[in-house]
């Protein structure tokens, strides 16, 4: 099937997009290591919004938090598109990257537990675990129609079902206490919105009021607040139809460039802000620094391509439609960009042990962009020989 004009849309403004993300990240890189540092991170510190309904954090949780909700709105969206009518609409499609994205959590974390169990950092085995969706997305979709579009798909999809996991997990292993009475709000909330799907409501506002609410019970829940953004995209309604466009549609078709070129640079800007120190660097030989670079880089690798073979080999799965095993391979090392999950698992991991911190932010820092790198040359390599068996 066709990749969905909207689909194609929200990869085509990434290729550019994905530019000003990098320009972010260096501009961050620099101000955290200048004499702005402390000012700049003042910023993110400092606290706005309200108390009533208890809305009143930092700048920092607005973007995390916040804005980066809907960015994975826009992508549930998209996702839920795909599953009713475009690449993911057969079992066989779908659960390629579902399955995928488990080995992607699975492998890394045994790889970062056998380096570091009985250490003092047994603790961060969660850390190599997470993809970093917003990161990975813009770098292949710089490749632009050089990749098969459902490689962009299954890779979207893979890193949704990653975060989704990363989130799980911190949920379960990370967080010092579940707020029931929210947790029970939001899942109300939940269900009221699919009960309006399930009413054929089609006005968004009376999706996007109850979303807000949704947000703001899961984020006092304990639980990663930008789940709300995937529970309210897949109770937005869409159909099968081309005549008419959807809730779905008007809706994707509104929040492409914001995230584009708003919320993914400032999510870059604010999460890129890493000042370096020696220690940061001998780090990267210690079984910390091994077990995250190796986790993220090679477990993703392994694990992403392993359970892809034995899925597609028992019949279960299917490869994305115009693909390789060697695009795989790319796919697996972009999935390797831990980035802003991996440090907030680390922060967790970590509590109050600064140095330690910071030698996993300087691993994931390095290996999120070899994964990049390399997973970039891949794929485009990928592109080169396609090229030469169709001439």
């Amino acid at each position: 099937m066709n990749l969905s004009i909207y689909f194609k849309k929200f990869f085509g403004n990434s290729q550019s997009s994905g530019i000003i993300l990098i320009f972010c990240v260096l501009i961050s890189l620099l101000i955290a290591n200048s004499a702005a540092a402390d000012g700049f991170q003042n910023i993110l510190d400092k606290e706005i919004g309200t108390h009533f309904f208890h809305l009143n954090y930092s700048v920092s949780t607005w973007i995390n938090d916040g804005l980066m909700a809907i960015f994975f709105l826009l992508v549930g969206l998209e996702i839920k598109r795909e599953m009713v009518e475009g690449e993911l609409s057969s079992f066989k499609n779908a659960s390629l990257p579902i399955l995928a994205a488990v080995g992607g959590m699975l492998v890394p974390a045994v790889i970062f537990t056998i380096f570091n169990s009985g250490t003092e950092y047994s603790n961060g085995w969660g850390i190599p675990m997470a993809t970093d969706i917003a990161f990975s997305l813009a770098i292949i979709s710089m490749l632009g129609s050089k990749i098969p579009n459902s490689i962009k798909i299954f890779l979207a999809a893979l890193a949704i079902v990653d975060d989704l996991g990363a989130i799980l997990v911190i949920a379960i292993f990370y967080t010092d206490q579940i707020h029931w009475m929210y947790l029970l709000l939001s899942l109300g909330v939940t269900v009221l919105l699919f009960l309006l799907n399930f009413l054929k409501v089609t006005k968004l506002i009376f999706y996007i009021i109850p979303g807000l609410f949704l947000w703001n019970f899961l984020h006092h829940s304990g639980i990663h607040a930008t789940i709300a953004g995937v529970l309210l995209a897949f109770s937005i309604p869409t159909n099968v139809s081309n005549v008419k466009i959807s809730p779905l549609e008007k809706l994707e078709h509104q929040l492409h460039l914001p995230v584009s070129f708003f919320i993914m640079p400032i999510f870059a800007l604010a999460n890129t802000n890493i000042t370096f120190n020696s220690s940061m660097v001998e780090g990267l030989t210690s079984t910390l620094g091994l077990g995250i670079i190796l986790g993220l880089i090679l477990g993703k690798l392994v694990g992403i391509n392993l359970f892809s073979f034995i899925a597609i080999k028992l019949k279960i799965s299917s490869l994305p439609q115009n693909s390789s095993w060697f695009q795989m391979l790319g796919v697996g090392l972009l999935a390797g960009i831990g980035f802003t999950m991996s440090i907030f698992i680390a922060l967790l991991s970590f509590k109050d042990q600064i140095e330690i911190q910071d030698e996993a932010k300087f691993a994931i820092l390095i290996a999120s962009f070899l994964a990049a790198i390399l997973g970039y040359i891949i794929l485009n390599i990928s592109s080169k020989k396609q090229i030469e068996i169709s001439d």
